[in-house]
């Protein structure tokens, strides 16, 4: 699936770290204005797009996808973070490492969402976070949610399965670690069969977590 995106380019001061910001509702064009809007943002390194997902499973909730076309999602910007030293087999370990922190069942609207997630991960590549407006309606939390009239309430989270990317049918699927990009048939359990994406190119794949 890397090969099938653009690269990033390195640079005397490292590759380029980029977060892409979506819209969750076209109130947004009028929140925006206000300082506030329900968004998804993902972090873009290497030429592909990471993310944090619900599902209801104690795995990885951390997934990729082609920048700027998380599906689901409207996008509408892209912002400059910083650069990263990491090269990509030491970023996709950085990864996974950090997929083992973000489950999709610990997945929560106001305390620990996808905006949570690339504030983490661009902390940790750059030391710097990401702007505050994105993740703002998060931090007004379960107050706003209960003023807003119903029209214009938090919508229910995006389930990972939810991503046309994703099936649940008996193909093979692609799973993405370090040292393998094979197709991954499981024996064990449904579990992986639903949430990961068919290697016949789907367009969100799981990131699969270290064991630890």
């Amino acid at each position: 699936m890397g090969s099938a995106f653009s690269s990033s380019s390195p640079s005397s001061q490292g590759f380029p770290v980029v977060l892409n910001v979506y819209d969750l509702t076209p109130l947004n064009n009028y929140l925006f204005w206000c300082g506030l809007g329900i968004f998804h943002s993902g972090i873009e390194v290497h030429g592909l797009e990471y993310g944090f997902g619900a599902h209801d499973y104690p795995s990885s909730g951390v997934f990729e996808v082609e920048p700027k076309k998380c599906p689901g999602y409207i996008y509408r910007c892209s912002i400059s973070l910083g650069r990263t030293d990491m090269h990509p087999n030491e970023f996709r370990e950085f990864m996974e490492n950090i997929a083992a922190d973000y489950h999709g069942d610990t997945y929560q609207l106001i305390s620990k969402n996808c905006n949570h997630f690339t504030d983490e991960v661009s902390l940790k590549l750059t030391e710097r976070g990401i702007p505050g407006w994105v993740n703002r309606l998060a931090k007004i939390g379960a107050i706003c949610n209960c003023l807003l009239p119903e029209s214009m309430k938090i919508p229910e989270v995006k389930q990972i399965s939810d991503y046309h990317g994703f099936s649940d049918g008996s193909e093979s699927f692609s799973i993405i670690t370090t040292t393998t990009h094979e197709p991954f048939e499981s024996d064990d359990t449904d579990q992986d069969r639903c949430l990961l994406s068919p290697s016949s190119g789907g367009d969100v794949i799981l990131v699969k977590e270290i064991q630890r």
